[in-house]
């Protein structure tokens, strides 16, 4: 009872503060992922340096990515204009050919696997905060949230369903638990979740076409399902990682939740679909 507790209130907390730093201006949003950003690679590099033949440069390594997420955040904000756009991905790059070099040097019996988590932890998880970022000034601050809104509407209606009629198991070898039910169940709350904002949002009307936050209906329910499926290849994902290196939960700095992999496992595949997605209505 004492652990449901804890974890009913950190999971309150996190929301909470998500939503307000999300919500209140462009720099609340900013430190916010700049922090997840740079918690979640300094989790990620302390996890796979766990495996043999793994040393990745746990200081550096964050600080590539969390600079590269001040520079997506940066470009978004129109800092230095066009012209001096590639100047702005500079440090990044040159921290990261310092990160290749290095091997040289150390003579590591496997340096290969410290390139490869090297790259993999600047993808995998700073990649995707930084196209948020990027989501948050094209689009304004609501289709950023949007994404989580789905993810965490896909988590419980998962979670109901698969708890009341799962029965098909979806990946055996990865999640045990997890369902083809409970998956159905959590995309049809998420779809049904979009449909609200785009009854609910405010409305704009161009050229005969009514919009909410710059979507139809239908891109809505589009954007949804995107989300959705991308969201649960991402839990899949980390679950994969977790397996191999044989531990329970990414981290424990959220008490009752674990990590913060465990927390954005899903995001971090969702954010570049959606990415994707609504880029792709744009320039239709």
């Amino acid at each position: 009872m004492k652990n449901l507790i804890i974890r009913a209130l950190t999971g309150v907390l996190f929301l909470v503060v998500m939503i307000g730093c999300m919500t209140w201006t462009p720099l609340s949003f900013a430190l916010l992922f700049l922090v997840m950003t740079t918690l979640s690679i300094w989790e990620f590099s302390g996890l796979v340096n766990m495996r043999e033949g793994v040393d990745l440069n746990r200081h550096i390594t964050t600080a590539a990515g969390a600079y590269l997420f001040v520079a997506f955040f940066s470009m978004g904000a129109g800092v230095g204009g066009v012209r001096l756009l590639p100047l702005l991905f500079l440090p990044w790059i040159i921290t990261i050919v310092y990160l290749f070099i290095s091997e040289l040097y150390l003579e590591r019996e496997n340096p290969l696997n410290n390139w490869a988590y090297t790259v993999w932890s600047q993808v995998y998880v700073a990649l995707p905060f930084g196209l948020l970022s990027l989501l948050f000034f094209s689009h304004g601050w609501f289709i950023p949230l949007a994404v989580f809104i789905f993810l965490w509407c896909s988590d419980t209606g998962a979670y109901c369903t698969g708890s009341l009629i799962g029965r098909h198991r979806l990946f055996p070898r990865i999640s045990p638990k997890k369902s083809w039910e409970g998956s159905i169940g959590g995309g049809v709350l998420a779809v049904v979740a979009s449909q609200v904002i785009a009854w609910c949002g405010p409305e704009t009307t161009i050229d005969g076409v009514t919009t909410v936050f710059g979507l139809t209906a239908l891109q809505w329910a589009g954007f949804a399902l995107v989300v959705v499926v991308f969201g649960t290849w991402g839990d899949l994902v980390e679950s994969l990682l977790k397996r191999q290196l044989g531990v329970k939960d990414s981290g424990n700095i959220l008490p009752g939740h674990g990590g913060m992999l465990d927390r954005f496992d899903s995001s971090l595949l969702a954010i570049p679909a959606a990415t994707a997605y609504l880029y792709t209505l744009y320039l239709l």
